[in-house]
């Protein structure tokens, strides 16, 4: 254990720990320094139930939607998020997702797991979104899995990395049309049958790194209800909104 403490302490003065969004010095691994924490549009109540966006009214009640939510009504029961999709948000969530930033999960579950404490219900399974093999090959992770993993570890909730499958292999989502998102993703999920029992007559907690129109978490939040889930609800890294 001692030669452990002096390794890392000799390790800290070679490679001091640095902000994850810059090269500015911080005290703990993993961590923002002060300017990138106070640029990163971390949600704040209220927020809206089903996504987890921020609502502009001081006043709004519990239980409220947001205009996105209230147009386009989601299948699941409740719904969180840990960031606004633009500027450091939307940095951490690329380098998560595409630039092998693995150790922006940490931190991220962290705050991810913070939002989500007023929607946890007792025996609820954690559950991430699944990656077509040939895309988890290529990346090399599945940052939902990842994500979850900690989420779960920092709720004390169960885990199952594989509860949901994507047999096939679908185009990238971005520059399509709302309808053309939902439709794309109808079909694209299905529920692991050698899983299915875990999850049967319980709450499920769905994981994703980003929240757009929402039809990725619709098709999921569709076949584990159809599976057997009591409830389902979702947890985002981040969330896309429109500029005020």
């Amino acid at each position: 254990m001692r030669a452990a403490a002096i390794l890392q302490t000799g390790l800290r003065l070679i490679y001091p720990p640095t902000c994850l969004t810059c090269d500015a010095l911080v005290s703990v691994d993993h961590g923002l320094c002060g300017a990138c924490w106070r640029d990163t549009p971390f949600v704040g109540a209220p927020v809206c139930q089903t996504c987890g966006a921020p609502l502009l009214a001081d006043h709004a009640e519990e239980g409220e939607l947001c205009d996105d939510c209230l147009r386009l009504p989601r299948p699941w029961q409740a719904g969180r998020t840990a960031l606004i999709y633009r500027g450091t948000g939307r940095k951490l969530v690329l380098g998560l997702k595409h630039g092998d930033r693995l150790d922006i999960a940490g931190p991220a579950a962290v705050w991810m797991a913070g939002a989500a404490r007023d929607i946890v219900q007792p025996g609820m399974l954690v559950a991430p979104i699944p990656l077509h093999w040939r895309r988890r090959i290529k990346r090399r992770y599945n940052q939902s899995v990842l994500l979850g993993r900690g989420v779960a570890r920092h709720l004390g909730l169960a885990f199952c990395p594989d509860l949901l499958l994507r047999p096939a292999k679908t185009p990238v989502l971005d520059g399509m049309t709302v309808q053309d998102r939902f439709d794309t993703m109808a079909m694209a999920l299905t529920l692991n049958t050698a899983r299915a029992g875990r999850m049967r007559d319980r709450p499920v907690m769905l994981i994703d790194d980003v929240m757009t129109s929402g039809a990725t978490l619709s098709a999921a939040t569709g076949v584990l209800l159809q599976g057997g889930a009591q409830t389902v609800s979702v947890l985002t890294l981040a969330r896309a909104v429109k500029e005020t």
